[in-house]
């Protein structure tokens, strides 16, 4: 039975890109049938990488047949994955983000979970001397990656192993990886075809906070104006989004690339509190500026209170 590979819900860069490093890898190198899968749209600038590496998109399923064996990468929590992901037989998992625990295996498994910036660092670091196997646009895959997730090397995320191997993808590609990026992150930026639902849902985990239920949402950009002027139908659209996805709040950061800061829309008191108790933020209006916040994994999340 052909191995499925697959990421988190809403897939962005790195959700979209590490299955098809990995799937080429079990194919072309371990010798196991496998298969990149996605469990949605990609985001725009996922798209825009697919295409500038002439990558087919993976196809795009919402459940799994019962006992199909899996590698889940750049997650590990169940509430991101298919809603029967413990009928599947897990394989393996690749992540960097923290143990949330509820998956169940139907045997020993791998595990690599490392504290790096991006999975596709993690997948270089397996792959080892056999990436002088991997094609050129599997290669512009991972760097891609690793430029999304590290945000080019401005996420507080970033380590030294992440901007290495992303200089050594760069030169084999011979890619200016300022200009490369500027380019991934324009298209990144792009988000006027969407709909305010959809930009809520885009790059959105779900996460509990003493009881509760959070969307938090980030839009990484480097034109948070094209965001901002959308604002109103944005906190209009939020009761109904957290409504339909068993939220009690949605928290949307709007992430300045160039600036190094986020932008925090705030519909209501709840979520005015929330920013007083989380970031020391003096709110004043429906949105507030935190300088310096740049990465849901390591500074919103941990410091969410409410």
């Amino acid at each position: 039975m052909t191995t499925l590979v697959f990421g988190h819900k809403s897939p962005d860069t790195d959700s979209t890109g590490s299955p098809i490093i990995w799937a080429w890898y079990l194919n072309n190198i371990k010798g196991v049938e496998a298969k990149a899968v996605i469990l949605g749209e990609p985001n725009t600038e996922a798209l825009f990488v697919l295409e500038r590496w002439s990558l087919d998109k993976p196809e795009i399923i919402s459940e799994l047949v019962a006992d199909t064996p899996v590698v889940i990468v750049d997650t590990n929590n169940p509430a991101e994955l298919p809603d029967n992901i413990n009928d599947a037989d897990i394989q393996g998992i690749i992540d960097h983000h923290k143990l949330v625990g509820g998956l169940e295996t139907k045997g020993p498994i791998d595990i690599r979970i490392e504290p790096v910036a991006c999975t596709a660092t993690l997948m270089w670091k397996m792959i080892g001397k056999d990436i002088a196997q991997m094609p050129q646009n599997i290669q512009g895959a991972m760097l891609s990656c690793i430029l999304s997730d590290t945000l080019e090397f401005r996420s507080p995320t970033t380590t030294n192993e992440d901007k290495a191997i992303a200089w050594d993808l760069a030169q084999a590609l011979d890619i200016n990886i300022a200009e490369y990026a500027a380019e991934m992150f324009a298209a990144k930026s792009d988000v006027s075809a969407f709909s305010e639902a959809e930009l809520l849902r885009m790059d959105s985990k779900e996460y509990a906070v003493d009881g509760k239920q959070f969307r938090v949402s980030v839009l990484e950009t480097t034109s948070p104006a094209q965001v901002l002027a959308r604002k109103d139908a944005l906190m209009a659209a939020m009761p109904g989004v957290a409504s339909e996805d068993g939220a009690d709040q949605v928290l949307l950061f709007v992430v300045d690339i160039l600036n190094e800061e986020a932008t925090l829309l705030v519909p209501n008191d709840f979520v005015k509190s929330v920013a007083q108790k989380s970031f020391g933020a003096s709110v004043d209006g429906d949105t507030v500026v935190l300088p310096g916040i740049m990465s849901r994994k390591k500074q919103i999340i941990p410091n969410l209170k409410v």
